[in-house]
């Protein structure tokens, strides 16, 4: 994976806020709640208006019972039930994200497939794994703040789910934040994690909030580390710096 950029050096992060970037964004909502889009369905976009889709494959990792389902369903806006219950297989889910480009100006809808398994089916069929990194751009691994053993997990997960030298992006979250009074990881060790492996962490809570401000920290530090990592890919920019590559080296991907 590349240097990370500076925080909103890529993508402007309080965009979705502003009266042009509400309009975008009323385009993934219906009735104040997110709009639900089939594996084949984006949003309206007018057709005098130049904005590029670009797709990509973000995978969900995690000990069961960390939230792995519930994270999927607050990103996209998701109804979720309360009571945990073990993922069955492979479940995915869409999530439509328009952002908009620091020093272009260009908007762009991020796509994101959001791929997530149970832990004991991957641990039973050796076939899901692979199945889950293939023509993968981004994992997210996850651990929740009442479950300390989650936490140290963090550094296999890491190992498991990607090679030092592939171009994944990765991001690890912090569920159940806002169970403070059950919490068994400290921000200090959470930290020293983020100093030690150079991850961006983010904390989430438990509920499942349509509200955009809850997600748009994560979603759009996640888009712009995306395309970020396409720029250096490209060679459009040096790995340790931060740049906006011209839209038509990823649309439709």
């Amino acid at each position: 994976m590349a240097h990370p950029p500076p925080s909103g050096s890529v993508v402007l992060m309080d965009w979705y806020r502003s009266v042009e970037g509400k309009g975008f964004f009323s385009r993934i909502k219906r009735k104040k709640k997110r709009k639900i889009f089939g594996l084949l369905e984006a949003p309206a976009v007018p057709p005098l208006v130049n904005v590029d889709t670009v797709r990509y494959k973000v995978f969900l990792s995690g000990k069961s019972g960390v939230g792995k389902t519930a994270l999927a369903a607050r990103l996209a806006g998701l109804d979720v039930s309360s009571v945990h219950y073990e993922t069955i297989g492979i479940q995915t889910s869409v999530v439509f994200w328009p952002v908009k480009l620091r020093n272009s100006g260009q908007v762009l809808i991020f796509r994101l497939h959001l791929w997530d398994c149970g832990e004991n089916a991957l641990r039973r069929f050796d076939h899901l794994l692979p199945a889950c990194k293939e023509q993968l751009d981004a994992i997210l691994f996850l651990f929740s703040f009442t479950d300390h053993s989650s936490f140290d997990d963090l550094p296999g997960q890491i190992a498991r789910g990607c090679d030092p030298s592939d171009n994944v992006v990765k991001l690890v979250v912090g569920t159940k934040f806002d169970l403070f009074m059950h919490t068994d990881v400290t921000e200090q060790e959470v930290k020293a994690f983020q100093e030690r492996w150079a991850v961006p962490v983010f904390c989430i809570g438990g509920g499942v909030c349509d509200d955009l401000q809850n997600v748009a920290p994560l979603l759009n530090t996640l888009a712009e580390l995306l395309w970020h990592q396409d720029c250096v890919t490209v060679g459009a920019v040096p790995a340790n710096e931060s740049a906006v590559l011209d839209t038509s080296s990823r649309a439709g991907h």
